[in-house]
């Protein structure tokens, strides 16, 4: 580490333990049976201990998703549990929280975490050493921790024989013990980066050094207790290999399957509107939802162009997607976007003119219907189909909801929708978009209209595209668009069809 590194972590320690220190005051007038009864009742509720202890961190009342990760580490000495947590809901502080608890409880002794690299591992253990030397509370009740000669940034031991080493990724484990023990706690943490990621070689030789020399430093016959935290930041890293080994893959996002905080005495839903408003949709994926969008799988790039006047496409369709029977692949669930897009075709060319594209209620969904109806009228569009996708599944909700939503809102627009129903039974999602959307824009005759380009839907809609492949969990708006385009296409081969079949029948007589 270099004398600025050193310098920076100095201050960072010095903060951290002025922080603790002035967070953790203690009674002095507890009796020791005052103090007896209150460890063992804390010590029997994890939630109270969490909070008695560690007030500076828990400010927030834990989710339920936080529970049960620690219940399910307390239950179980050998354990192998990989969680991924979107940014922002404590996935490091989790980690940190529950092994103290088990090291002062005297449950575990002897801790390796583990990063990609050494200056962040040594990083990611700071606030153990500042919890153990200067947290008020830990001492009054758990005693003096700080021992003399064994206390440095990377590597320190207690004065009860609790261990704790930092190690980066590559680094030699050997001889990671604590008198005669092997690690019984292994915490691996913000293991994969970017530019790893990018070279799956890299991953490949990561994984090797974790399996070949990280894990086998544990005891056969003593119980393991291995964390791995990080966010699948790629399709293929580390984080995935090692959730498919885990006995628990744990994916919480900011935002659950319905589209609400996961953590909303935390992080409110002004504040993640606020916070994915100021990035770009793969990266508010990326980081946020658990779902890594490569580029060039199925769609290498998008053709943005001038689209023709509306008015004078051959067709001209509106086609909506309120998305309700989507079934995510896997189980990184989140809220499906509902969509609307204005398609038109003029000879062999698709123009998408105008989307909308967005995690939202069904009032808007409907409202985005009216407005784009409204949209092609202005542009003097005489004759136009208005479609919803309403298979099997989503029939119940087009019924009881969508409908009435229609009606109502027909009264504040002065008409009432031409809405007819696409019924049509779609095979796999990814498969549909690749077999009528890819030949149509490798060909360049699926335009994007550019006068839209900076538009937020636009740009939610290109970078779908861009993420479409088979294992992508989020392709709400090219399946809208892949209806819509299918609809205009397979009307104009009927209407060819029954053209020239028409020309026959009358030759023949």
């Amino acid at each position: 580490m270099s004398k600025a590194e050193d310098k920076k972590f100095l201050k960072l320690w010095q903060q951290y333990r002025e922080n603790t220190a002035k967070a953790t005051p203690v009674d002095l007038n507890e009796t020791p049976a005052q103090k007896k009864k209150r460890i063992t009742e804390q010590e029997a509720d994890p939630e109270k201990w969490k909070a008695y202890y560690f007030p500076h961190y828990c400010t927030s009342e834990s989710a339920k998703f936080h529970r049960d990760f620690f219940k399910r580490v307390l239950k179980n000495a050998e354990w192998y549990e990989v969680i991924s947590w979107a940014r922002e809901l404590a996935k490091s502080v989790s980690v940190m929280l529950v092994v103290l608890f088990l090291v002062l409880t005297g449950k575990k002794r002897n801790t390796l975490l583990v990063s990609n690299s050494e200056s962040n591992a040594k990083r990611l253990l700071l606030p153990y050493k500042s919890e153990l030397e200067s947290n008020n509370r830990i001492i009054n009740d758990y005693g003096e921790q700080e021992s003399l000669g064994n206390w440095e940034a990377g590597e320190f031991i207690t004065k009860k024989g609790a261990s704790f080493r930092a190690l980066g990724a590559g680094q030699s484990p050997r001889g990671t013990r604590n008198d005669a023990a092997r690690p019984d706690v292994i915490l691996v943490d913000d293991i994969d980066t970017d530019e790893e990621c990018r070279n799956p070689q890299r991953i490949k030789d990561k994984m090797e050094w974790i399996e070949d020399a990280l894990y086998p430093t544990r005891s056969t016959s003593n119980p393991l207790l291995w964390i791995a935290a990080g966010n699948i930041i790629a399709k293929y890293c580390c984080i995935t290999e090692m959730a498919k080994k885990a006995d628990h893959h744990d994916i919480v996002n900011i935002r659950d399957k319905n589209g609400k905080s996961t953590w909303p005495a935390k992080n409110t839903e002004k504040l993640i509107d606020r916070v994915l408003s100021k990035i770009s949709w793969r990266a508010a994926q990326k980081e946020y939802f658990n779902n890594p969008i490569s580029l060039g799988d199925t769609f290498k790039e998008i053709t943005y162009g001038k689209c023709p006047p509306l008015k004078y496409c051959d067709q001209v369709e509106i086609y909506a997607d309120p998305s309700t029977s989507n079934k995510d692949r896997g189980t990184n669930k989140q809220a499906s976007y509902k969509s609307v897009g204005i398609i038109g075709r003029k000879g062999r060319k698709c123009y998408l003119y105008k989307v909308w594209l967005e995690q939202t209620s069904n009032a808007k969904f409907v409202s985005w219907l009216y407005e784009a109806y409204q949209y092609c009228k202005d542009k003097g569009v005489d004759t136009l189909r208005v479609s919803i996708e309403n298979n099997s599944l989503q029939d119940p909700h087009y019924q009881q909801v969508l409908l009435p939503l229609i009606y109502q809102q027909a009264a504040t627009f002065g008409f009432t929708l031409p809405v007819t129903e696409d019924k049509r039974k779609k095979p796999d999602k990814f498969f549909r978009i690749e077999g009528t959307l890819e030949p149509l824009n490798r060909l360049g005759n699926l335009i994007f209209n550019i006068a839209e380009k900076l538009n937020p839907h636009m740009i939610r809609m290109g970078d779908q595209m861009l993420g479409v492949s088979e294992k992508a969990t989020v392709m709400d708006g090219p399946d809208m668009l892949e209806g819509g385009v299918w609809k205009l296409i397979n009307r104009q081969l009927r209407k060819l069809t029954s053209y020239a079949f028409g020309q026959r029948e009358s030759r023949h007589y």
